[in-house]
């Protein structure tokens, strides 16, 4: 099977990759990304020089490189995207262009190309919020109310995905994740932020009364989802992917940081909050589990506690990252 992953020299689409090489050494893999600040592909080294694995940098907005990147695929799993809600809210237009109209060019590509299979991964965001008192979470029958451009440029790519399957019979499944966290996260997302700031000796920043909470997702157990549903997901269905039970303050993330790395609680600095913060995402997962049998490997103090070491054993990966200088890691690879 031949695999095009869209964004996967990001974050999560790293993961994705290097999850999916191990668990499927038979398959092809095309990483396709743009390169924007949030691609690395560092993250991707252990892989670069496996034949079955290729790079190509190209925009998903230009249909041109889309459709011939997608010649022969069988399965797109498209993880491109802007993601940064604050970002989202000083620069909302690239987030439209990316979000929204790269995942139209996509989509007619995979139209035109037949693909086996097109799968979206989307967000919680698009669920809007939840008050900390409502005992109610996200699920699939749960209304669309995004409350920021980014949320609101995911949900727009939502409906596309949907309308491409009811329009021109495209195959296609969906994910709403929510926080994800691990390895190679980009150092400006709340875990890897508090992590590498401790690291630093710098303070961990949290927003207004640090109260607001999030259902946080181990990133590897965010690919075994997406493999479930590629692997007996039902055609033109969506499933939430959540990682907690016990939902935890950003405040409390920080604290338990702080305690596995040995520091006390005066390294928290509460700082202004930003507009039209949401309060509370919390995921209903049941369905996934359910009917594909996924569900998180463990809870979250232990992926914490492993996330944490990650950090401080791959020191220099931040600190090229936070400098800027992971950039130059393309230009000698791919530019010579």
């Amino acid at each position: 099977m031949k695999l095009l992953v869209t964004g996967g020299a990001g974050f999560i689409g790293s993961n994705f990759i290097l999850y999916w090489m191990k668990e499927h050494p038979q398959d092809v893999i095309v990483n396709f990304d743009k390169l924007t600040y949030a691609g690395n592909l560092e993250n991707l080294k252990e892989v670069e020089k496996n034949p079955k694995y290729s790079f190509v940098q190209g925009d998903i907005c230009d249909p041109v490189s889309v459709d011939k990147a997608m010649k022969e695929v069988d399965v797109v799993v498209h993880f491109a995207a802007e993601t940064h809600v604050d970002r989202s809210i000083t620069g909302p237009a690239v987030f439209v262009m990316t979000n929204v109209v790269g995942t139209q060019v996509l989509l007619d590509a995979a139209v035109k190309n037949a693909v086996k299979r097109f799968h979206h991964v989307s967000t919680d965001e698009v669920f809007g919020s939840l008050e900390l008192t409502d005992t109610s979470k996200f699920s699939e029958r749960t209304n669309y109310s995004p409350r920021s451009p980014y949320s609101a440029s995911k949900a727009g790519s939502d409906h596309l995905v949907r309308s491409y399957f009811t329009t021109y019979g495209l195959p296609i499944t969906i994910t709403n994740c929510s926080n994800n966290f691990g390895p190679y996260m980009f150092p400006e997302k709340l875990i890897a932020l508090a992590i590498t700031n401790v690291l630093e000796d710098k303070k961990i920043p949290i927003y207004g009364d640090g109260l607001y909470v999030r259902d946080w997702l181990y990133v590897e157990d965010h690919a075994r989802a997406i493999d479930a549903v590629l692997q007996k997901g039902k055609v033109g269905e969506t499933y939430l992917v959540g990682g907690m039970t016990d939902l935890i303050p950003n405040v409390e993330i920080a604290k338990k940081i702080l305690k596995i790395l040995g520091k006390d609680e005066s390294n928290i600095e509460f700082v202004k909050d930003r507009p039209g913060h949401d309060r509370k995402y919390d995921v209903d997962w049941s369905k996934i589990k359910r009917e594909l049998g996924w569900e998180p490997e463990h809870g979250f103090d232990e992926y914490l506690e492993k996330t944490v070491e990650w950090y401080k054993t791959h020191e220099q990966w931040w600190k090229r990252v936070k400098s800027g200088e992971y950039e130059d890691y393309y230009k000698k690879q791919y530019e010579s």
